[in-house]
């Protein structure tokens, strides 16, 4: 159900202008500073199920979090469970706008099982779907049969809510009708979600003992320690975890980036959607094995397109991807981190734990620049366009490749700016609600993007006009000022000027 479909009113404007309704709820404001919770390496890179983070993961994590609220015990030591006889489901701005052809919907359903997006594979979630399709229920929690389906979830485009457009209501209700919970949880990208009144959910334990919310502190820290962006982000991250379980946790993530390619290549037609966009990986692949035979440097740029198609491709077919920080964004540092580990001076020589090593500093410091744009901004496309989601990751990739490049602080913040301040204002404006045209083809740009940049920066002595921080908040400010027909909402741009076929 949807209050007014996207395809019916035409174009709209930003959420403050005529178009758009702003219901009563009250703002939670989201500080910024050291006071936050703190960010991990391991929340800026989790594993998920494609085509969003946003879209996608978020509202399948917010979903488990609802169904698990039902399980907790009452006054009366009964859970709530027991009597839930009802569940309906309300999405709001963006999540209703383009969830069809973000999955949106399945993954609700799908969290209200208790499924998460870094446990569930593909295949597990192809098979649930179908199960609930047969019988016309979802399994809340995995113990309560609850008749709902896609088509039952209920959608308001036209209306968002005030902390975010991207949000979820979620009403459980008794066999009279009555509503027995209900609550309201925001995806406000890369898969971190809020739930209203209660702030930031998994929040990761214990303060950072370096807690930095500006690259101005972050360049602090490194002074101060003697320590590269790495080194800072991988002490706070050692106030949490052992160092092997740190260690660990990166590979994990490399591996599963390598995996995520590996099976976009293995594949073969066209994607999933109906805009029949043709996977140009495996094809293209073939003809580098075939091209490039020695590994010379100078295909690199066309091996780095490779990996950023493959991991995007994979993203647009549902596969298992690795958010990097948003799954819109997931091709880029793979793509980066690839150029790293094959034609970074040293690395044809490297031993194998010479190699991880880089890759483990790579996403240290790639992390500490997603924290920085968590912290001062958003990496939400539909909070700020995709300058949020594919110019955040271009930041990141190029300030962990200037790294590894033996870049100091300063030159790595340096590449992060360089990276970013030529991504501002960029529009996300999906074709048919799809991770797809333009998302794809940008991944590879901006790959390009944050490899020359890194360069750029290791030319200079970190000494430049503009600071990370500036062009943070400026990409902000660009965000708020941006219409809504260009955050993801497919109501504008490519989305309306190219007809789908």
């Amino acid at each position: 159900m949807t209050d007014t479909a996207p395809s019916d009113v035409g174009p709209r404007t930003a959420p403050a202008e005529r178009g758009f309704r702003r219901t009563g709820r009250a703002s939670a404001t989201r500080d910024l500073g050291p006071a936050l919770p703190p960010l991990s390496v391991f929340d800026l890179f989790t594993v998920g199920i494609g085509p969003s983070s946003s879209h996608t993961v978020g509202p399948m994590r917010a979903a488990a979090a609802f169904a698990a609220e039902l399980c907790e015990p009452e006054a009366s030591g009964v859970e709530l469970i027991d009597r839930v006889r009802a569940i309906r489901v309300h999405l709001y701005g963006s999540l209703a706008a383009t969830g069809a052809g973000h999955g949106t919907m399945d993954a609700v359903l799908v969290g209200l099982e208790g499924y998460l997006p870094d446990e569930i594979l593909p295949a597990e979630m192809t098979e649930r779907l179908a199960a609930q399709r047969v019988s016309g229920e979802v399994l809340v929690s995995g113990r309560r049969p609850v008749a709902l389906m896609a088509s039952d979830i209920r959608l308001h485009p036209l209306t968002v809510l005030d902390q975010h457009t991207n949000g979820m209501v979620f009403e459980a209700l008794d066999a009279d009708g009555a509503l027995l919970r209900a609550a309201t949880y925001f995806s406000i990208g890369g898969g971190f979600i809020e739930r209203e009144g209660a702030g930031r959910v998994d929040v990761s334990s214990g303060p950072d003992p370096l807690p930095f919310a500006t690259a101005a502190e972050l360049l602090a820290h490194c002074s101060a320690e003697g320590l590269p962006i790495s080194g800072v982000m991988l002490r706070n991250e050692l106030s949490r975890r052992s160092e092997p379980e740190v260690m660990a946790g990166l590979m994990h993530i490399r591996d599963v980036m390598e995996e995520c390619k590996n099976n976009s290549l293995a594949r073969s037609g066209n994607l999933p959607g109906g805009l029949n966009v043709r996977r140009r990986a495996p094809d293209w692949h073939r003809r580098l094995l075939a091209e490039d035979v020695d590994r010379s440097p100078i295909y690199w740029q066309e091996w780095v397109n490779l990996v950023a198609l493959a991991v995007n491709e994979e993203n647009a077919s549902g596969g298992r991807v690795v958010t990097a920080p948003t799954n819109g964004a997931a091709g880029i540092i793979p793509a980066v981190l690839f150029y790293a580990t094959h034609y970074a001076p040293g690395m044809a020589s490297a031993t194998a734990e010479e190699k991880d090593a880089v890759v483990a500093r790579f996403l240290l410091a790639s992390a500490a620049v997603g924290v920085l744009y968590k912290r001062q901004a958003s990496i939400s496309g539909a909070e700020v366009g995709c300058q949020g989601e594919v110019g955040s990751a271009s930041s990141m990739a190029a300030a962990g490749l200037a790294e590894i490049l033996g870049g100091t602080p300063e030159q790595v913040e340096n590449a992060a700016e360089i990276a970013m301040e030529h991504n501002l204002g960029l529009t996300c404006d999906p074709i048919g609600g799809l991770v797809q045209i333009p998302c794809i083809e940008r991944n590879a740009i901006a790959a390009a993007k944050a490899i020359n940049a890194a360069r750029m920066a290791l030319w200079g002595d970190g000494d430049h006009r503009v600071s990370l921080d500036e062009v943070i908040v400026t990409m902000r400010e660009t965000g708020r000022d941006m219409s809504s027909k260009y955050k993801e909402t497919s109501m504008g741009g490519l989305a309306v000027n190219v007809v789908e076929c």
